[in-house]
């Protein structure tokens, strides 16, 4: 007996030595994975406030898209106005260029009657030219015949005068006949003679009178009736050649006047579409200025969403990371714990200590393995939370577009075709990452069987021989064991129920 207390003793203090250094490098290896762990959490408090501010410039850039697209409406709503406007004025230019149609048929007419005047005006000087010629005609022959007149006045003045000398000697040597043949003899009566003769001569000179008289009347009175009518001619030649320049007068003014206001409207629609070709001009500037805006404010939308998306993985990472420290930290303290018990009864028997080093150990690699097979499950429905959220960000622009019915469409199909792959990018990303962990899960395992293998050889060796001094608190072992056991099943059962979930997400992400 007391061979085996000095063994017992020496054997409790070798284990304890071992215990010893093992906590100090277990502590060393806690106290890397502390500043490590707290190098991780600083990094992620810094991430969190990188994700803060980036959140923050998204919400100002979204305020700025939604902002846009009310400035958006307010634009459409002027260039509607507009348009409807350069309607009005075209449906006015219409409506003048209709006027001006009709003015230039009703001065096509006006031209065609001034034509028409012009020709009736050439005729009318023409035929008064002729009356003209006529008149003058008409007027050298009224001279003539008033000369002729003259002439026949003074002819049969002439012939009274000559006729009267004549009658003035005849009746003188009828006289002298007289007396001398009252002196010297009776001579035969020749008075009856003269009287004769002078009758007949009488009767002739009155008859030339009466005939010269007669024909001057009757030339007189065709003259006079020629010179009326053709006054009449003249007077009415003139009246119509007088109210032919006054027609050509009013129709000259109002051909003027037609061609001032062709003129005016000429301007007027050249005015009219200067402006609207100026107004459709800065419209269209305004609207190229508006789609260069919002394709630039689209890029940067994109190239905010492709940082976020990467930050997001970093962080997922980070998330990730973190996790599987903590399973490990949260396992190394189980681990501490029941090797903490396995020496308090290691001082009864030398089996205790293996296994609750086994069992720590098996908790260990269990919590391990939960954390292993528990972390695709949360990164899953991280991954698929943040999906949903890109997804909302992606189907609000999309409706956004859809509204705004903006000209650049080819932008956002490629802001969409760039999220999408990202989208994809992420979604292969975690593919890979979790074909990793289930790979690692695996060789994990293979590794945690070989090593339980091992140690089942090595106990099963040692219980062997200490097989009658150890079998109570064995069997206590033994139901510790199995308690253990029992949550490793039902962890691998939470991380299996995990992993399927996980991959729902992922295919829904």
């Amino acid at each position: 007996m007391p061979s085996l207390d000095n063994l017992d003793l020496t054997q409790v203090a070798a284990i304890s030595s071992d215990l010893k250094t093992i906590r100090t490098q277990e502590k060393a290896q806690l106290q890397d994975l502390n500043d490590r762990f707290a190098s991780f959490i600083e990094r992620v408090h810094e991430l969190e406030q990188q994700n803060k501010v980036l959140e923050a410039e998204l919400l100002v850039l979204r305020q700025k898209h939604s902002e846009p697209s009310r400035l958006r409406t307010l634009y459409e709503q002027e260039i509607r106005e507009l348009r409807l406007a350069s309607e009005e004025a075209i449906q006015e230019k219409q409506g003048l260029q209709s006027e001006r149609e009709a003015m230039e048929e009703t001065l096509r007419g006006l031209q065609a009657r001034y034509e028409e005047e012009v020709l009736n005006r050439e005729e009318s000087e023409a035929r008064l030219m002729e009356v003209r010629k006529g008149a003058d005609e008409a007027a050298l022959a009224r001279a003539e015949l008033e000369k002729r007149i003259d002439s026949l006045i003074d002819e049969i003045q002439f012939l009274k005068k000559i006729h009267e000398e004549e009658m003035a000697e005849l009746q003188a040597q009828i006289q002298y006949a007289q007396i001398s043949v009252e002196m010297d003899v009776s001579r035969p009566d020749l008075s009856s003679a003269l009287k004769d003769i002078r009758s007949q001569y009488e009767k002739l000179a009155a008859k030339n009178m009466q005939s010269a008289e007669e024909w001057f009347r009757s030339r007189f009175t065709v003259l006079t009736e020629s010179a009326a009518k053709n006054t009449d001619a003249v007077r009415a030649a003139k009246d119509e050649v007088s109210e032919s320049r006054r027609l050509l007068k009013a129709k000259s003014l109002e051909i003027e006047a037609c061609r001032g206001m062709n003129e005016a409207m000429e301007r007027q629609l050249q005015e009219l579409e200067d402006k609207q070709n100026s107004e459709i001009q800065a419209l269209q500037e305004t609207i190229n200025k508006l789609e260069n805006e919002l394709r630039n404010t689209k890029n940067e939308m994109a190239r905010y969403l492709k940082e976020y998306q990467d930050l997001l993985n970093v962080k997922m990472a980070l998330d990730i990371e973190i996790a599987a420290y903590r399973k490990l930290l949260e396992g190394e303290e189980t681990r501490l714990s029941f090797t903490s018990i396995g020496s308090i009864s290691s001082g009864y028997a030398q089996s205790a200590p293996v296994y609750g080093s086994r069992t720590a150990y098996g908790l260990q690699s269990s919590s391990y393995m939960m954390s292993t097979r528990s972390y695709p499950a949360y990164y899953s429905s991280h991954v698929q939370e943040e999906q949903e959220d890109i997804e909302e960000t992606i189907q609000s622009s999309k409706a956004e577009e859809a509204k705004a019915e903006a000209p650049g469409e080819d932008e956002a199909e490629e802001v969409e075709e760039e999220a999408e792959e990202a989208g994809e990018e992420g979604q292969e990303e975690e593919e890979g990452e979790k074909e990793d962990a289930e790979e690692e899960d695996k060789e994990e395992q293979e590794g945690e069987g070989e090593e339980e293998g091992e140690e089942e050889g090595e106990e099963e060796a040692e219980d062997k021989e200490g097989e009658d001094e150890g079998e109570g608190e064995a069997e206590e072992g033994d139901g510790e064991g199995e308690e253990t056991e029992e949550p490793e099943e039902e962890a691998e059962k939470e991380a299996d129920e995990g992993k399927k979930p996980g991959k729902g997400g992922a295919k829904k992400a």
